[in-house]
């Protein structure tokens, strides 16, 4: 069968169901509101514990990416995202996630090869551009600040 580009978009947008806009943005924000104030209860309560503010901040980071990334393993994080779209993808949470997902994607193919080697399929060029940004905004800091 051979179809162009215009046909099979006319042939999917007639199959496709609409989405409802309004309701998806509605449970994206609910759902990114609840993490973020699941972090300030977190940062909130090891303040309480005896960290100062900036341990606090870290130690909710790191506790937000461990639960994403174990909420991943057990499938859960994934029945989430399917509802909640962006509002799981845009706190630190999604940064976890798509560094997880691969991971287990080629688990069978050992650790190396596999998990290590796929770890950093998604987050890697994140990062890459990331630290070039800081160092640039670093320099021209430097040089002009």
């Amino acid at each position: 069968m051979d179809m162009t580009n215009d046909a099979y978009q006319r042939y999917v947008s007639g199959k496709a169901a609409p989405s409802p806009l309004l309701r998806d943005c509605l449970w994206a924000f609910c759902v990114g509101g609840l993490i973020c104030t699941a972090g300030q209860a977190l940062r909130n309560l090891y303040q309480h514990w005896g960290l100062s503010p900036d341990e606090a901040s870290a130690c909710v980071s790191v506790t937000l990416i461990f639960a994403a990334a174990l909420c991943t393993g057990l499938g859960c994080f994934d029945r989430l995202a399917k509802h909640a779209g962006a509002g799981t993808l845009v706190p630190i949470t999604g940064f976890a996630n798509a560094m997880v997902s691969p991971a287990l994607e080629f688990r069978s193919e050992g650790l190396i090869t596999g998990v290590g080697a796929k770890l950093f399929t998604i987050a890697g060029p994140v990062l890459v551009y990331g630290i070039s940004a800081s160092v640039v905004y670093g320099l021209l800091l430097v040089l002009f600040g």
